[in-house]
């Protein structure tokens, strides 16, 4: 559909159109090249210290972490007022390809490219919805409203036709591994563009524009917060980022062409003869894949306001503050935010389009997707090679047999339990002792709301909040986010109503949690007190938001580890720059794969389906890889 929607030339500028093609063509393959180069370099350092720790390099073990207890058995809990939301769910079937294990972004996109290649491919879901950390649902009020809530991302940029449309007339791909995948497997949803979100900040709360001029403007952010040597240190940094967000926004480029096996030469070898043109910007490119602050301290920045915007970015992006995010990771999110034409996209009926999308993927290729799947084991032949899973349904265990490989799409933790008889594999014990020396981030409390809209204030569909800037950023309940994506999409509520969804980012201690039992009062009251931030920050916008209850949810992080099986309800892997490197796609095992915010290259809906694009295209032929490549306009 983005292609689609690119720009065609006039038959009166074809001429011109025509030459200046030639031009945006060379540009693209000169941005791609670098990307290529600079990330794949990344990769290989990443894959040779892989290779000498067994399998990936933590930092050291978390002793609070190190005595949790494993979560008690899940037990069933009240539906009633649910209305199904995800498309039916097939049957089991014993035998496929590829079994991905969960239904994840990351796995999706991997089963979608993988069926897009004529492989047959199930996905096996535990949930009764699918998508993972993004899936949606429904809940019927009692006066018989349906509101649709998230329970995940709620800020997606790069992704609709309308944000990739410069890039696609310059004959530059989309900034947004998810936007190639869409691409790949010709799907997408119906995007929805906005370019403005609210801060709510100890001095008060503001509305802040996407885009290089909103922030710089007379008057605006800076004006308003930053000191007065404000404007001109942001524009420094930005001008010193400007080479490292020219590499990173080819991440698409990089994880297209990108493979974990020899066959990568072959792949990446289309780019080689521009690599050269990247060099000029010599040592800088070590940045990459150092801690954000190092660039800032470069620069010299000292403006009390930028240092705290940019660690609040830092934290919403993967849950760390700058002197602990790579430095790629900022370099895209600043070339996505601080261009000329910024805005934000929003996929139309919430993140559960993006889920249905790929879902529609691997199903008209032949694909099954099911739900109520539990996956209890992975299974291994007399080779110890991967050979299929063992699954749990209400009607009984069944095995299903995967006949060129498995795919776990869960955390590393719960992936290390899937395997159980592994004794004799040498690595694979080493990579479960040096995945058990990894941090695990946070969690979430939750606060899904139906409210009445009577009245309602004029805001922003997005907020971010932050409680006190001298407290450090990833302090506990200090940063939350507010989404009201009912003022986006109308549909997501009954008429004259709004659904909400406020969260803390990322920090909500799991240790508070850890002895606490699932529905027990303790867990009632627990839940009530650690919701009450969420309040607070929600009263600073709405100041009746009590009153206007008619549906109210409260997720903790039980309610992470009982739905979405993640370990002790993490976010995941808490990687700081320069300090351990997350595993590839490949594991000890043969014939299993990994992939998802526990691989490479982290945490982020653009870096999963990154990622499950690198483990389809290992898993994948060199001919399939190459019919991804021009699916995705490389």
């Amino acid at each position: 559909l983005s292609r689609s929607m690119a720009a065609m030339p006039s038959r009166n500028g074809a001429r011109c159109a025509m030459r200046m093609q030639g031009r945006s063509v060379r540009n693209s393959k000169k941005m791609a090249a670098a990307a290529v180069l600079s990330f794949f370099l990344i990769f290989l350092v990443q894959f040779r210290d892989s290779k000498k720790g067994g399998g990936m390099r933590a930092t050291k073990p978390s002793p609070r972490l190190s005595s949790l207890r494993p979560r008690a058995t899940i037990t069933p809990v009240d539906t009633s007022f649910d209305v199904p939301l995800s498309p039916k769910s097939d049957e089991v079937p014993s035998r496929s390809d590829v079994v991905v294990v969960g239904s994840g972004l990351g796995g999706l996109c991997c089963a979608a490219l993988l069926a897009s290649t004529g492989k047959k491919v199930t996905v096996l879901e535990s949930h009764s919805e699918f998508g993972g950390a993004a899936h949606s649902w429904k809940r019927r009020s009692k006066d018989g409203g349906t509101y649709v809530f998230e329970s995940g991302p709620s800020l997606f940029s790069g992704l609709s036709p309308k944000s990739t449309q410069r890039a696609r007339e310059q004959g530059m791909p989309a900034n947004n591994p998810l936007r190639a995948v869409l691409d790949a497997v010709d799907e997408d949803c119906e995007w929805i563009t906005y370019d403005t979100w609210g801060c709510i900040f100890p001095e008060k709360t503001i509305d802040v524009s996407v885009g290089a001029k909103a922030f710089t403007e007379p008057g605006g952010i800076l004006d308003q917060f930053g000191g007065p040597n404000a404007q001109k240190e942001w524009k420094a940094l930005l001008e010193y980022m400007q080479p490292l967000i020219s590499v990173s926004q080819g991440l698409p480029v990089v994880t297209a062409a990108l493979r974990e096996d020899p066959l990568a030469v072959i792949t990446l070898g289309r780019y080689l003869p521009s690599i050269l043109s990247i060099l000029k910007y010599g040592p800088k490119l070590n940045l990459l894949q150092e801690p954000f602050a190092n660039a800032v301290n470069a620069v010299g920045v000292t403006d009390t306001f930028i240092l705290r915007w940019l660690n609040l970015l830092s934290f919403l992006l993967q849950g760390t503050p700058s002197d602990s995010l790579l430095c790629s990771v900022m370099a895209y999110m600043l070339g996505d935010w601080y261009k000329e034409d910024a805005m934000l996209d929003f996929p139309k009926g919430g993140s559960g389009a993006v889920v249905d999308a790929l879902i529609r993927a691997i199903r008209k290729n032949g694909g099954n997707v099911v739900s109520r799947a539990h996956v209890d084991e992975i299974l291994l032949d007399s080779n110890g090679e991967a050979s299929g899973v063992k699954v749990s349904r209400p009607s009984g265990s069944v095995e299903v047999i995967a006949g060129d490989a498995v795919v776990t799409n869960a955390d590393l933790w719960s992936t290390m339990k899937l395997v159980k008889d592994s004794s004799e594999n040498a690595e694979w014990t080493k990579f479960k002792e040096s995945g058990n020396e990894f941090l695990q981030c946070e969690s979430f409390m939750h606060l899904h709301l139906g409210v009445d809209g009577k009245d309602f204030p004029d805001l922003s569909p997005q907020f971010a909040a932050v409680v006190d800037w001298n407290k450090p950023i990833e302090s506990e309940g200090n940063v939350m986010i507010i989404a009201i994506p009912s003022l986006l999409d109308p549909s997501m509520a009954p008429e004259g109503k709004h659904v909400i969804h406020a969260y803390t980012a990322g920090n909500e201690p799991i240790e508070l949690w850890k002895d606490v039992e699932w529905g027990s009062d303790e867990y009632k009251k627990l839940k009530e007190q650690r919701s009450q931030v969420l309040w607070s920050a929600l009263e600073k916008i709405i100041p009746d938001i009590r009153s206007r209850v008619e549906v109210e949810m409260v997720g903790t992080p039980l309610t992470h580890s009982r739905f979405l099986r993640r370990s002790n309800g993490t976010y995941g892997p808490l990687i700081r720059a320069g300090e351990g490197i997350l595993p590839g796609h490949k594991t000890p095992i043969p014939k299993l794969y990994s992939c998802g915010d526990s691989t490479f290259p982290g945490i982020g809906v653009p870096a999963v389906a990154a990622s499950g694009t690198i483990c389809a295209n290992t898993i994948s032929g060199l001919r399939a890889h190459f019919k991804t490549l021009a699916a995705m306009g490389f």
